[in-house]
């Protein structure tokens, strides 16, 4: 009796067993279990809770460094919703922003890791606004740069955050600032030359100096001067900002190119209009000395590897060549 127990008992735990490693291997493929429906497969899985976090910015003359700030969220949770502050209150904490609301919402919109925007965002994280992205947009987390956010009063912008214990911090992107920027299309009013470089040079330093508590927007502008700017890329880098995928064996392959520089809310559409025309967009950046050549000695302002990973961050662009040639080859 007891042996027949036994066995009834250990082949009972191996049918178990098998069951649940059936299970598991058709949950890891995504299909449902034998005997249950596609139905109640889907409200099963819909159960998990995707980890959303919400981070917020003015992205005024929005660079490749916002787009890194908004990558390293997203990777923080499942879906990133992202606030831009409104003109008002920008105004009220900074001075007023170079780009309006309504370009700035495109930019944002446009970056690839992106999944909701709020407009009008306040610039501080309030009792009363934290309510709201916790109970109304369902946040965990709020995010924002290690860089310090101080309002006008000296306090800190997201201190109601870090007291409720929901606040995560990622790296800011060194090299690359709005105060940056200004300060480069300030030495572009006329153009350069090795005689009048140093005097440039001051005029730099002075604006950085002077300014950049008004600019700055989450970029890492040096306290020492700001200089022009000659970041480049790593591999891992231009991979993180790259799909990764090639396009497939009967898609249709629209090609545009351009210097793209300063990218701002008219590239964008521009993008997403050859986007639309077929299956993949493959852009072409060209190099600073092709731009130089044809458009003047003080451009570009942004160099090609910064504009090409303002490209790589758009949603609409599938794939950059870089340093792409002014004319289109039969060999391309």
């Amino acid at each position: 009796m007891n042996k027949i127990s036994s066995t009834s008992l250990i082949g009972g735990a191996v049918v178990v067993a098998m069951a649940v490693g059936l299970y598991l291997g058709v949950a890891k493929r995504g299909l449902p279990p034998e005997g249950l429906g596609m139905g109640l497969w889907r409200k099963i899985k819909r159960k998990k809770k995707p980890l959303r976090v919400y981070m917020d910015g003015c992205f005024d003359m929005m660079h490749y460094g916002h787009c890194n700030a908004l990558r390293q969220a997203r990777a923080v949770g499942d879906q990133l919703v992202v606030g831009v502050v409104s003109d008002a209150e920008i105004i009220a904490n900074k001075g007023p922003p170079v780009t309006p609301m309504h370009e700035r919402m495109i930019m944002v919109k446009a970056v690839k890791w992106v999944d909701e925007v709020i407009s009008d965002a306040p610039y501080a994280i309030t009792e009363d606004f934290m309510k709201k992205l916790f109970d109304e947009y369902k946040m965990d987390y709020i995010i924002h740069g290690d860089d310090p956010c101080v309002l006008p009063d000296g306090t800190d912008a997201y201190a109601v955050a870090k007291k409720a214990g929901r606040f995560k911090q990622i790296k800011r992107t060194e090299g690359i600032s709005s105060t940056d920027i200004v300060g480069r299309m300030l030495l572009c009013v006329r153009e350069r030359s090795v005689s009048d470089s140093h005097n440039h040079s001051s005029l730099q330093r002075q604006f950085s100096h002077g300014h950049s508590q008004k600019f700055e927007d989450g970029g890492s502008g040096s306290r020492s001067g700001t200089r022009v700017s000659h970041f480049l890329p790593t591999s891992r880098r231009i991979v993180q900002f790259s799909n990764g995928k090639g396009p497939g064996p009967n898609a249709h392959i629209v090609y545009i190119d351009g210097a793209f520089d300063l990218f701002h809310a008219g590239h964008v559409e521009i993008l997403r209009v050859a986007r639309e025309l077929g299956d993949f967009l493959l852009v072409g950046t060209h190099n600073d000395q092709t731009i130089s050549a044809k458009r003047g000695t003080h451009r570009p302002i942004m160099n090609l590897h910064e504009r090409s990973l303002s490209v790589l961050a758009c949603r609409y662009v599938d794939e950059v060549i870089i340093g792409a040639p002014w004319e289109v080859s039969k060999d391309m």
